[in-house]
């Protein structure tokens, strides 16, 4: 092939190399050259193109595409017809992409010319995803060069297939202790039959056992036997710490054997395989009860895909095993070192003051007043009032009127342009106002008027990195409450969040780093209608 410059009255039949405009319009990049492109480039006064010219032994960049993306394709690859050089390559059924990478390689290496490109090895890919492309960056290529990657590939087998999906029956066994709470198990089971659904299994026996080695050990057995599962998975109540805990040792006992304990991949480090009647038996890690990606996601794929698991598989997961920024957890065999305990931590507190509160039906709740001072005064005060390093108040709808309710007070304001975009703009511009000095921040609202500085404190006492206690959610009768303290170890996730959202989204994601404790009702209380303000004994500026 020839590229350069082209006489116009040379150019039939070369193929465009850039765009080309001219009174009878433009003429795209890659477009074949015929008779009317020359007596377009002529009216318009040009004497050559830049264009590319096939020799008589070359493939255009489609048909060479094409060729080899057939020649690629595996089971339960679909290849779509080539267009600008691409042939797109999808997966025909759901399951895991299985890769040859040495092939791969070796195929990117033959002409440079010549680009293949994949998801990673093992990615799960329900029907209908782009799993890999080809790309001929030339305009054409040698017929020689496209048979030798045919050939090659042939020679290699399929590079790119899908590992279908095996609907399997799936027994999930849970053991307890006091300290588990029955939610948490309820919900850990909706977490894995959203795992599960893309592969169409299911959840087929529900056990709760006690955490010791004998009930564990009957329950397996009874998954198997009577239950018919094709997989078992345990989740403790404490986590694995040893080979010889009680959930391997539970394995043991049933009958079957462990294969393998701890993966190079976090979060996940703690899950154990093993295997009873043919059947896999999982001890899952504590993150498996969070949805985010984690370790297991990576084992129970394979294993709905029916692809082996053992000590080789998993031990090879190590490079590109750390899946997120990795929590601080509990030590439990260490006693705390009290004089590696700062006696003071430098927390912040970020007062949300910019909704519009239209369940108020007009008036700004934050400038209703109870016990004669404006909601918002009366959370800017508790901030202050608290061992909170420092406070910061996010204003947004009637800002001048509640900075103006502030007054006299030692706090920064800080202006929200976007409000109107939902909550989490006030969470973006609140966290970003954070001193850079402070480790965490204690999110208050600002229509909260009886939370008071013992409850900031309180959550500021909980805060303990080194035990895994980075976040700091409030209850009332054992539902969730305000405010919430949270580890700057969480800022660029709360960041990253859109829409009328606040942090609850982002700490779905971090269940193992939250602690809860009960301070009662002055944590559920917000005044945000008419009616609550009324009971509360508030009055907003139009009464």
């Amino acid at each position: 092939m020839k590229f350069g410059p082209v006489p116009v009255d040379e150019a039939a039949g070369a193929i465009l190399a850039h765009a080309v405009a001219t009174p009878a319009g433009t003429f795209r990049k890659g477009q074949r050259i015929g008779a009317a492109e020359v007596a377009a480039f002529r009216a318009a006064g040009l004497d050559a193109v830049v264009a590319a010219v096939p020799g008589p032994d070359d493939l255009d960049e489609d048909a060479a595409a094409g060729r080899i993306a057939e020649a690629l394709a595996g089971a339960g690859i679909r290849v779509e017809p080539p267009a600008t050089g691409r042939s797109n390559l999808f997966a025909a059924a759901p399951g895991l992409l299985i890769v040859d990478r040495a092939g791969i390689d070796a195929l990117n290496g033959l002409d440079p010319g010549i680009t293949f490109a994949t998801l990673p090895a093992h990615a799960a890919a329900e029907t209908g995803r782009m799993v890999a492309t080809v790309k001929i960056i030339p305009f054409a290529l040698s017929k020689a060069v496209v048979d030798r990657a045919v050939a090659a590939i042939r020679a290699a087998g399929p590079l790119v297939s899908i590992a279908a999906y095996r609907p399997q029956r799936v027994a999930v066994v849970s053991t307890l202790l006091p300290s588990l709470k029955a939610s948490v198990i309820d919900k850990t089971l909706r977490v894995m039959a959203e795992r599960l659904t893309p592969a169409g299994s299911a959840i087929v026996a529900d056990r709760r056992v006690p955490h010791a080695e004998a009930p564990l050990a009957a329950a397996i057995r009874a998954a198997v036997a009577e239950d018919r599962a094709d997989l078992v998975v345990v989740f403790g109540a404490s986590a694995v710490v040893d080979r010889r805990d009680v959930i391997p040792a539970a394995i043991e006992a049933a009958g079957g054997r462990v294969d393998h304990f701890g993966m190079p991949v976090d979060p996940g480090n703690l899950l154990l395989v093993g295997a009873l009647d043919g059947r896999p038996v999982l001890g899952a890690p504590g993150c498996a009860r969070s949805p985010r990606e984690n370790g297991f996601d990576w084992i129970l794929a394979r294993l709905l895909a029916d692809l082996p698991v053992g000590p080789a598989e998993i031990v090879g997961l190590g490079v590109g095993g750390l899946l997120m920024d990795i929590v601080s957890r509990p030590a439990p065999r260490a006693a705390p070192n009290e004089a590696e305990v700062p006696e003071a931590r430098r927390i912040a507190a970020v007062v949300l003051a910019a909704g519009r509160s239209t369940r108020m039906g007009g008036p700004n709740k934050l400038l209703a007043t109870l016990d004669g001072k404006p909601l918002v005064r009366h959370a800017a005060e508790a901030a202050l009032a608290s061992r909170a390093d420092s406070v910061t108040v996010v204003t947004g709808h009637m800002a001048a009127e509640v900075a103006a309710a502030l007054d006299g007070l030692d706090v920064r304001v800080v202006h929200n342009p976007d409000y109107a975009e939902g909550l989490s703009t006030s969470m973006r511009t609140g966290i970003g106002a954070v001193p850079e000095a402070a480790e965490a921040a204690v999110i208050l609202l600002g229509d909260m008027p009886r939370v008071d500085a013992a409850v900031v404190d309180r959550l500021i006492e909980a805060y303990d990195p080194a035990r895994g206690a980075l976040v700091i959610v409030p209850t009332a009768a054992g539902q969730r409450g305000n405010p919430v303290l949270i580890s700057r170890r969480f800022f660029p996730d709360l960041m990253a969040v859109a829409g009328d959202v606040g942090a609850r989204q982002v700490l779905r994601g971090y269940p193992e780093a939250i602690v809860e404790i009960e301070l009662g009702a002055a944590v559920a209380l917000d005044l945000d209608t008419p009616e609550a303000l009324a009971a509360a004994g508030g009055r907003t500026a139009a009464d």
